[in-house]
């Protein structure tokens, strides 16, 4: 029997690594990335990095990417080209949500002594109240694949300056240029914050921030979205195809 060099031997499994690893970063069956649909859509995916609620990259988030099922993705292709016209751009804050981020949620909520984001986050809860209040679930829609939480940016912009520990913790709900400088048009909030000002009809918004609310609400909807009323960045696809999984993948 002839002697397989042990180069060739480590060649042949450097590529047969790399072909698993490839295909271990593939979205699941029925899913795909956003940016290959509607590269376009400003992505700004929070829990990849340390600006979210936690403070830290999430477990899960390997990859800042926006993957979202293929029924949604082609959903939010049809809200980008409406709002174009109308001057803007969507940009994404998350998308599919592994389960194991949904867990790294909930066990984040249950140590009373990581209190670091509440000044910008949840400046007016206490820490324990978030998970009886719904705020924090031990599931989320996210995981379906076809829930995203998403804004409206001026055509043209791009994701918002980076934010990095030790910057200024701000509140959250503070008025636009006191809070963080998301590229954001003016919601009335920043994103993910647990106030009731986030409701997306709250009666304390200002004329300029309703009707920024309701741009969206509007696109959204016309394209099969439904708007979570507690949230107003929040939003999933009536008819999704997946509505009793709930998927772990990590994003890669």
């Amino acid at each position: 029997m002839p002697v397989i060099p042990r180069a060739l031997i480590s060649a042949a499994a450097s590529i047969a690594l790399a072909a698993c690893s490839s295909q271990a970063a593939e979205p699941p069956a029925g899913f795909t990335r956003l940016s290959d649909v509607a590269p376009d859509i400003v992505q700004e995916i929070r829990y990849h990095g340390d600006h979210n609620f936690v403070g830290r990259p999430v477990t899960g988030y390997d990859a800042p990417e926006c993957w979202l099922t293929d029924e949604a993705a082609q959903a939010l292709v049809q809200v980008q080209a409406v709002v174009k016209d109308e001057g803007y751009s969507l940009k994404v804050y998350d998308c599919y949500r592994p389960q194991r981020a949904v867990t790294d949620f909930v066990e984040w909520a249950k140590d009373p002594d990581d209190d670091v984001t509440r000044g910008e986050f949840y400046p007016r809860l206490a820490k324990d109240q978030l998970f009886p209040l719904g705020l924090i679930a031990a599931k989320s829609g996210h995981s379906r694949g076809s829930t995203v939480d998403v804004t409206l940016v001026p055509l043209g912009s791009n994701a918002s300056p980076k934010w990095v520990v030790g910057d200024p913790v701000v509140d959250c709900a503070a008025p636009l240029g006191v809070r963080f400088a998301d590229t954001s048009l003016d919601m009335g909030t920043g994103f993910d914050c647990f106030d009731p000002l986030s409701a997306t009809d709250s009666p304390d918004i200002t004329a300029e921030q309703r009707a920024n609310r309701q741009v969206l609400v509007s696109a959204m909807e016309a394209a099969g979205f439904v708007n979570l009323p507690e949230e107003w960045w929040h939003y999933t696809l009536a008819d999704e195809p997946f509505p009793e999984t709930f998927f772990d993948a990590p994003i890669r």
